[in-house]
């Protein structure tokens, strides 16, 4: 990409004897294990977001993050997109993607706040997860075999759903020679050509909005669409008309769990329509995968709870008549399990009981925190308490270079440091 100055109302690189951003990120990237995002606030050190705690990253030569120091790193990431600076000028953020050749890819959000900078990068790994990588249910593998309808991966942000697409993206680009379709905002993984043929298309580089890409997507002839989200009740629509017509449509939705997705997608239709809405559904969708990631008891990373419901008969009448008492999604994916199944809470008692996670994380992620103490309630007191979590830390990592050195630093040896 070809760096040029913004204009003067974006965020100005200037370099006067400063540390060069990509060496900065390097050494962030070094300085634990499990990280999954870098934060640069004003007034903060460099942070890094590790197991799911943030702790500050002490770089010699760089303390307490300025705006300026900010509005630098900001401008060096953004580099020559005009397109980035004016939507981080008119609407007070912007969507990027940025690459550190042989290290790392990152989704990066900039943004302003209280009239200065701030960012947030979420690491992409450089190579694609796998089913075993990500402890993902092996009953999951059957969606890489569907033939159409509509597959919805779902949970907050930074859940994983991105990481559990590309491992099924993956799987089918290996194992089938059809043609797929990609919509994302931005690229995050790079999937190259195997026995399948992708495109990856990028919102606003590519293609103005989801909606149209995914219309068009339609005269592509492809096998596979993944959209990175379905945004909007067009969006909807269409990947809903996509699955109808014979095509495998992979999106996310920030929800919860699968009752939550199905009020989402419902609800984003006017009252007259929802009925309808709830027949199509019903018909179209293959799978609800909702996800959530909780702490190892043994503090090494994260591990996924997730929920799994299934088209079959008794969900499809669920999800077309509405629930009722009795007759709950929650139910049937609990009465499901042989069918590949499984619900959050039923899941949150098995990892409790294996040790790995604790019954405190497990009560604070559950959907309903009563039931699953009724569950473990022959587990024991001796496990309930998880021993409090300690403020991470800062790490203070050795120099990592001259600030005209941009390549990535040596692995530093880090040295524990009292927390700011």
């Amino acid at each position: 990409m070809t760096k040029s100055s913004p204009e003067p109302s974006a965020p100005v690189a200037q370099s006067h004897g400063l540390i060069a951003t990509p060496t900065i990120i390097s050494a962030m990237l070094k300085s634990a294990a499990h990280i999954s995002d870098l934060i640069f606030s004003p007034g903060k050190l460099p942070q890094v977001q590790a197991s799911g705690q943030l702790m500050g990253v002490r770089i010699p030569g760089m303390g307490m993050l300025s705006p300026e120091d900010t509005a630098r790193i900001a401008a060096d990431l953004i580099g020559g997109s005009q397109l980035a600076v004016d939507k981080l000028r008119q609407e007070g953020s912007c969507d990027i993607s940025y690459s550190l050749p042989k290290l790392s890819r990152f989704r990066v959000n900039i943004f302003t706040q209280r009239g200065t900078c701030a960012i947030v990068m979420r690491v992409i790994p450089s190579k694609i997860p796998d089913f075993a990588e990500l402890s993902l249910p092996s009953q999951l593998q059957e969606l890489t075999t569907l033939q159409s309808g509509l597959v919805l991966v779902t949970g907050p942000a930074g859940t994983g759903k991105s990481s559990t697409l590309a491992a099924v993206l993956n799987k089918i680009n290996e194992d089938q020679a059809i043609h797929v379709i990609t919509i994302e905002d931005p690229i995050e993984f790079m999937h190259p050509h195997k026995k399948a043929t992708i495109h990856q298309r990028e919102l606003h580089s590519d293609t103005p909005s989801f909606a149209l890409a995914l219309r068009s997507a339609l005269r592509q002839a492809p096998k596979v669409i993944l959209v990175g989200e379905m945004r909007d009740r067009e969006t909807i629509e269409i990947a809903m008309e996509a699955g109808e017509t014979g095509h495998l449509v992979f999106s996310t939705l920030h929800t919860i769990d699968a009752s939550k997705t199905i009020e989402r997608v419902v609800g984003a239709f006017p009252v007259s329509e929802q009925y309808v809405i709830r027949m199509r559904f019903a018909k179209t969708f293959r799978y609800v995968v909702s996800q959530r990631l909780i702490p190892r008891k043994n503090g090494e990373g994260r591990i996924p709870a997730i929920e799994i419901l299934k088209s079959t008969m008794r969900t499809r009448d669920y999800i077309e008549k509405g629930e009722g008492e009795g007759k709950s999604l929650i139910d049937a994916m609990r009465d499901g399990s042989t069918e590949g199944m499984q619900d959050f809470d039923s899941e949150l008692e098995r990892l409790v009981r294996s040790g790995q996670i604790t019954l405190d994380m497990g009560m604070a992620f559950a959907t309903n925190p009563g039931n699953l103490r009724l569950l473990l309630a022959d587990f024991g007191e001796a496990t309930a308490a998880a021993p409090p979590v300690s403020q991470p830390p800062a790490v203070e990592v050795p120099s990592p270079g001259s600030a005209a050195d941009s390549s990535p630093t040596p692995t530093p040896e880090l040295v524990k440091t009292p927390a700011d």
